[in-house]
């Protein structure tokens, strides 16, 4: 694929048109950690993003690819980006199969507008995490985002079911299918899942859908302890409830918020045995209709409190013991703790207020802390100066050789989102 305009051409203009798609000089808005992008391209279609994407590879440009921007602070800082790769413009949902329960969105589209679409026959995307209205799918499958309704639902990794990627040098793939169904072959759209657009940009991706709950109950757990808490887990875990979140919220006390979703009858029954189940742990509550959503708007809304965002995973057991030792750490240096999270896994959000030096030191002794192969502490969101004072991502351990093979087989030329993914790939 050759190029029919040269970066020097681009350069000095406002913008210019070619095959490969419209280009325009970097604006303020494009400002990523401190740096300026040369060019910036939103392609129409998949075919010009890929054609997009040849081109700079025959430039030898580095890309940074670019959804809703509402994951820009995720990974490392940013090196010296050549060309922003928007995929705002693909925002379709290409084809709803609601009678197979499936459907294909393309990149650009955010979560709220395809779930917008999608309930007109009754069915939803059951992905919940921050910032729904402006999240991408693109953005969404790149970092495997998620909310509290992992619980029931699990991750975008648990629900793709087939993609359709632009490599770096150009050309379109695809891979999976467009049913629930097993599809022979290496599973390419799971492998990009996670991947912070390191191995190639998606273009669209296919999903299961499950139909939309028409009746939602909360019961709310004020524990009177983190010991209780923990109780409370374990007995919610080992029962036959079928929550759709079990979500851990600790400022300045322990909460435990238990969702159900379902019809009428099954909400307000297992809103009624889980009264019964853990009320001898603290002050229990049932919330719907404005109420129940006026509380889930609140837990979202800690996403837009100022702060530094680590993501602490580890053994379920071990989630609120750790928070706890943390907690005295964090005291320790004057920095700020709250956290949110998936109770029922062992994941929570820390967030923390303070110097960057106090904040990097606390990190440091709370990696430090946690077990080899049994925790990690991954900051998902921080300043340009503390991603460059202390590694975001932290121990990967023996995993990173095969994830660096894997890169260089799909990026040889480390172009794609340099250094932002996992490891600095």
């Amino acid at each position: 694929m050759t190029a029919s305009i040269s970066t020097e051409a681009l350069i000095g203009q406002a913008s210019v048109s070619s095959h490969h798609g419209e280009f325009r000089l970097a604006a303020d808005r494009d400002v990523i950690d401190g740096l300026r992008p040369r060019l910036v391209a939103e392609p129409p279609t998949p075919e010009t993003l890929a054609a997009t994407l040849g081109w700079a590879a025959s430039e030898r440009m580095s890309v940074l690819v670019r959804g809703g921007g509402t994951k820009l602070e995720w990974g490392a800082v940013a090196s010296p980006i050549d060309l922003l790769l928007s995929t705002a413009a693909l925002d379709a949902v290409v084809e709803h199969r609601h009678g197979d329960l499936t459907a294909t969105v393309q990149a650009g589209a955010c979560l709220h507008e395809v779930n917008t679409v999608l309930r007109r026959h009754g069915q939803w995307l059951p992905l919940d995490p921050p910032w729904p209205k402006s999240a991408t799918i693109g953005g969404i499958i790149a970092t495997n985002d998620s909310g509290p309704r992992r619980y029931r639902y699990g991750t975008p990794r648990d629900l793709i079911i087939g993609v359709t990627v632009a490599r770096a040098d150009g050309y379109l793939a695809k891979a999976g299918g467009i049913v629930v169904k097993n599809v022979a072959g290496y599973d390419l759209s799971r492998l990009l899942t996670g991947s912070f657009g390191c191995l190639g940009v998606i273009v669209s991706a296919t999903f299961k859908l499950v139909p939309f709950a028409e009746a939602s109950r909360t019961v709310c757990v004020d524990c009177n302890s983190s010991d209780g808490l923990v109780s409370a887990v374990s007995r919610l875990l080992s029962s036959s409830l079928t929550p759709s979140a079990a979500e851990l919220d600790w400022y300045p006390a322990w909460r435990l918020m238990i969702r159900f979703e379902s019809v009428e009858a099954a909400v307000e029954q297992q809103a009624r045995q889980t009264i019964a189940l853990l009320e001898s742990y603290g002050r229990t509550e049932v919330l719907c209709s404005d109420d129940e959503r006026l509380l889930w708007r609140q837990h979202y809304r800690r996403w837009d409190e100022p702060g530094t965002v680590v993501k602490l995973s580890t053994l379920p057991t071990e989630l609120i013991p750790t928070l706890v030792w943390f907690q005295k750490v964090c005291a320790k240096h004057d920095v700020q703790l709250a956290a949110t999270g998936r109770a029922g896994f062992g994941i929570a959000d820390a967030w923390l207020a303070g110097s960057i030096q106090s904040q990097a030191r606390v990190i440091v002794q709370l990696r430090e802390h946690l077990p080899i192969g049994r925790g990690s502490a991954v900051i998902r969101r921080g300043t340009p100066a503390l991603r460059q004072s202390v590694d975001p991502w932290g121990p990967i351990g023996d995993a990173l050789s095969v994830m660096q093979a894997v890169k260089d087989r799909f990026d040889p030329h480390s172009r794609l989102n340099p250094g932002r993914g996992p490891g600095g790939l």
